[in-house]
């Protein structure tokens, strides 16, 4: 999964999760939990969050079973740490990018949305248009990876239907 937060990937991906039997992992937890540890927010967390899920992603994967792995996947990096663990683990990589095309209902989303996590910061509207700037466009070796693209103000059903019917194929 990829995608801005507030999207709506980490719904859509546990929801897929369920459906097709594959475990979810999140960054999001992972990095709550590393700062909740005690580990300084001025520290790579984000990085160290991403690297823990690639290793529990390769487990699952070592088990046979299938994985989502629901993060921003922002940057190149981050995308081609996915493309690679597919390699390493022999198995079919699928990118998931859920974007929100109508702006005030992804603002309206971020900013109704509660989450579990006590040590993230509250992602504000502000932060994501921030982010908008530092999303990377999919060019180079991730223009590559086998993407598609679902827009979360079309219904969440007809959104899960047309991912598993792409991850079918």
């Amino acid at each position: 999964m990829a995608g801005l937060p507030g999207t709506g990937k980490s719904t859509i991906a546990g929801i897929i999760g369920a459906r097709l039997g594959a475990q979810v992992v999140s960054v999001d937890p992972i990095e709550s939990a590393i700062l909740g540890a005690g580990i300084e927010a001025d520290q790579p967390t984000g990085l160290a969050a991403y690297l823990v899920a690639e290793r529990i992603a390769e487990d699952v994967l070592d088990t046979g079973r299938s994985v989502i792995v629901d993060a921003v996947n922002a940057v190149e990096a981050a995308r081609l740490q996915w493309r690679d663990l597919a390699a390493r683990a022999g198995v079919r990589l699928r990118v998931i990018e859920v974007i929100c095309s109508d702006e005030k209902l992804h603002r309206e989303r971020l900013e109704a949305r509660e989450r579990n996590l006590p040590h993230l910061e509250v992602i504000t509207w502000r932060a994501v248009e921030q982010r908008i700037d530092g999303y990377g466009a999919w060019t180079g070796p991730s223009a590559a990876l086998p993407r598609t693209t679902i827009d979360s103000v079309e219904s969440l059903g007809r959104n899960v239907d047309a991912a598993v019917a792409w991850l079918d194929s």
